[in-house]
């Protein structure tokens, strides 16, 4: 029933973004769950309705197919406009290859602005959930203890050109990655370029995992080296797992070390010579640029040796040194040692 002044709904529409993780009950969140127990409408992907079915009953279900992500933003949009709340969801985390993204450019291309207090705004909740990157990150080990970053393999909507260009950039860089939408019915070449890419940067055993359905009844994890993982058994519910040069597996865990041993001795927790507890390693930033300075080498030189752009050492070269604050001390945050 609308208001008596004008055609405003008695009350403003909601959308919720809900992550539903990596879709067990058992790793729904509260607020996932109680964000769908309150919506009046539920819409998603067939594949994530059918994943928390047993609380969309008696709710309006709006089911969509895999390509139709700019319609389930729509459909939203329009019946929060009806002053419903609506719960989109995205298996993981909404914003991380998710749900989250396309409903922004839905609203804003309509001319949506975050509510302001008058009749009929229309309000976003985004509600996270673990992405897949975390999950299997989970089963597997510690693969995620160092830098790391994901990328996804579908030139659906991205030029392989681009995502060529971020693979090799992380493959050198010795980031850990996740690759998302590895490979499906139409796209089987992509994995295989991602492979041949990696490989002029890393060792042919560096290990990789794949994890398919994680946490849901089909799962299935397989480990496997940089040289083999092509030929592995990888679809559109895998998530693969690239580790760095440092990366190892043992008794079935994979582990990628934060770097403690090149401060620390791990027997005894000892500082080795030339370290200071709490403070930057010997060849971090200060170390780094006594060293280059000393060097007598020109930034051209430098920049060789170290992978770095020659007009970066340069600068760097020629800042005066920082003097260290008396009293400072690093953020020693856990992780951050």
């Amino acid at each position: 029933m609308n208001s008596a002044i004008g055609n405003e709904p008695e009350r403003p529409g909601k959308i919720m973004l809900v992550g539903l993780g990596p879709g067990s009950n058992d790793h729904l969140t509260a607020r996932a769950r109680a964000a769908i127990a309150e919506a009046d409408t539920i819409i998603g992907y067939v594949t994530y309705i059918r994943l928390v079915a047993d609380l969309v009953v008696g709710k309006e279900v709006i089911k969509k197919s895999m390509t139709e992500e700019l319609d389930r933003a729509i459909e939203a949009y329009e019946r929060a406009k009806q002053g419903k709340k609506v719960a989109l969801v995205s298996s993981g985390d909404a914003g991380v290859y998710g749900m989250a993204g396309p409903t922004f450019e839905v609203l804003f291309q309509a001319g949506w602005t975050p509510p302001s207090g008058q009749p009929g705004d229309i309000e976003v909740e985004i509600i996270p959930g673990a992405s897949a990157l975390n999950t299997c990150a989970a089963l597997v080990g510690a693969p995620l203890t160092h830098d790391f970053c994901a990328i996804s393999l579908s030139d659906l909507l991205t030029p392989w050109p681009v995502i060529a260009k971020r693979l090799n950039a992380a493959a050198e860089a010795d980031f850990v990655v996740a690759l998302y939408n590895p490979k499906s019915g139409r796209r089987t070449r992509q994995i295989r370029e991602a492979q041949r890419l990696f490989l002029a940067h890393r060792r042919p055993d560096t290990p990789v995992v794949i994890v398919k359905s994680a946490y849901r009844p089909k799962q299935r994890i397989e480990f496997t080296t940089l040289d083999q993982m092509a030929g592995c058994a990888i679809g559109m519910l895998s998530t693969v797992l690239i580790g760095n040069s440092n990366t190892f597996v043992r008794n079935g865990l994979m582990v990628t070390p934060r770097g403690y041993a090149n401060k620390y001795r791990v027997d005894s927790g000892d500082t080795r010579a030339g370290e200071q507890a709490g403070r930057s390693l010997s060849t971090g930033l200060d170390g780094w640029l006594e060293t280059i300075r000393a060097s007598g080498k020109t930034p051209e030189q430098l920049a060789v040796r170290y992978g770095l752009p020659a007009d970066y050492i340069a600068a760097a070269m020629a800042e005066a040194p920082e003097a260290e604050v008396a009293g400072d001390s690093e953020n020693t945050e856990e992780g951050d040692a």
